[in-house]
């Protein structure tokens, strides 16, 4: 019942905001026009290269000799690789610039299993996985050392680098990361590196990724960093909800990223907003940036909406709405840190609906590990300028937690036209603030003191 009202709710709410470019087909709102899909003059198959989708032939020199053609024929306009419906087990491999990558309806891309190698003899419990197929690549610049181990870490399944014009879509196939065992490694404490994201691009250009399933991703699901123009749209991407770390779509310093019209349902948050690690993020010093989530549902134990924790280039200018989620663990979190440092900011959060979720709203100073001891604690991080607006809530079990940082106190937040309804029982779900200032307009439970009613109508831009 929820569900199919919330489906038609989130039809009717639009927000506009001005730093934003926005488009508008009929009655929908859209910001996926700063890329335009590109259609490609040259198309090549899979299968001209080798390729087999019988779900055993390792079909990895297909993958790259096809992908080096591409790259060094440089045809007008780029080129369409195509893959047919089958399933095509491959290891890692690398994409270029002006290039799509198209899955067809029944057309799998699915990771090769890792070997597994005995440590002794009748025990699984005591042996570990070969990993020396998957390739080692340096740690990211603004995280210092892997974000699990220190060192370096293992290559996306699908990666790019310095790549511009690059498109991965299709009629709905699938890319599988055939995470279990990497999972299993992380339960087990045996990994050397950290695991693989499923999608990676870094400091690339102009992206769309739309119309494809992702499913149990090592780690990450799709994670553009230091990118610019980037769109995910129309794409589904599904872990079970006690896989580790499988977020959803992770924009990390990156400007002008778009993501539309998706469902997500994972081990972790569907969109966690990022932007480098502590004293490493700090001096990269590059920021998130014109961040759109809009028209997203989906379930998780963590977070629908996410800001941080890795916060140290600074996160500015994000906009989700439309968004609903049920059996999840947060709504929106805001999170960070001491030692963190950067700046978070005008971050709006519209058109929220939530059923069985156990925390409406989190803002937090105290989450999030470090990468060494060599953080500088007194580098703070300032939050200021939340707006969290028309959102309801059934069965939560609490309303809100907002702590911010003492010396360094989360300012301009503003809550209106928020009802967050409990679970049955005569108390109603409850909120705790320390080290936050605000206001607050039509909020159902009354919220916190820090929160100062403001009497006026429209937004709480006036409040101090």
């Amino acid at each position: 019942m929820f569900r199919a009202l919330a489906s038609v709710l989130l039809c009717c709410f639009f927000l506009e905001a001005s730093f934003w470019v926005q488009f508008s087909y009929g009655d929908l709102t859209t910001c996926s026009g700063i890329v335009p899909m590109t259609e490609r003059g040259d198309k090549i198959s899979i299968t001209d290269f080798g390729g087999v989708g019988d779900g055993q032939t390792l079909n990895t020199i297909a993958f790259r000799k096809a992908i080096y053609r591409i790259q060094h024929l440089r045809r007008r306009g780029g080129t369409l690789l195509f893959v047919p419906s089958g399933v095509y087990l491959t290891d890692s491999f690398n994409l270029t610039s002006h290039m799509t990558l198209y899955l067809a309806r029944g057309a799998v891309i699915k990771a090769t299993q890792l070997s597994e190698i005995p440590f002794c003899l009748k025990s699984t419990e005591c042996s570990h996985q070969d990993t020396s197929n998957w390739p080692l690549i340096a740690p990211l610049p603004s995280y210092g050392r892997g974000r699990e181990r220190p060192g370096g870490r293992y290559m996306s399944f699908i990666h790019g680098d310095g790549l511009e014009d690059v498109v991965i879509t299709g009629e709905n196939g699938t890319i599988d990361g055939q995470g279990d065992i990497w999972w299993n490694m992380w339960r087990q404490r045996t990994l050397q590196f950290t695991r693989p994201s499923l999608v990676e691009f870094v400091n690339s250009r102009g992206i769309v990724i739309s119309n494809v399933i992702f499913r149990n991703s090592p780690f990450w699901n799709i994670h553009p960093v230091y990118c610019s123009d980037v769109v995910i749209r129309y794409v589904t991407i599904l872990a079970p909800p006690d896989s580790p770390n499988t977020d959803g779509i992770d924009p990390d310093s990156s400007s002008n990223v778009c993501i539309e019209d998706s469902f997500i349902s994972t081990g972790d948050d569907l969109v966690a907003v990022k932007s480098g690690w502590d004293e490493y993020g700090i001096a990269y010093g590059r920021p998130s940036s014109y961040i759109t989530v809009r028209r997203v549902t989906g379930s998780t134990p963590f977070a629908g909406v996410a800001v941080g924790s890795e916060t140290s280039g600074g996160v500015e200018n994000v906009l989700a709405e439309n968004i609903n989620l049920y059996n999840s663990g947060v709504g929106v979190h805001i999170k960070t840190n001491i030692g963190r440092g950067g700046v978070i900011k005008n971050i709006t959060v519209s058109e929220l609906l939530m059923e069985n979720v156990r925390t409406g709203i989190k803002v937090a100073g105290d989450t999030g590990d470090h990468p060494d001891n060599n953080f500088n604690p007194n580098a703070l991080p300032y939050v200021e300028d939340l707006t969290l607006k028309n959102i309801w809530g059934v069965n939560v079990q609490r309303a809100g937690w907002m702590h911010g940082i003492e010396n360094a106190t989360f300012t301009g937040i503003c809550l209106s036209n928020v009802t967050l309804q409990g679970t049955t029982g005569p108390r109603p779900p409850s909120w705790n603030c320390n080290a936050i200032r605000g206001a607050a307009i039509e909020v159902s439970p009354r919220p916190c003191a820090e929160l100062t009613s403001v009497e006026q109508s429209g937004s709480c831009a006036s409040h101090s």
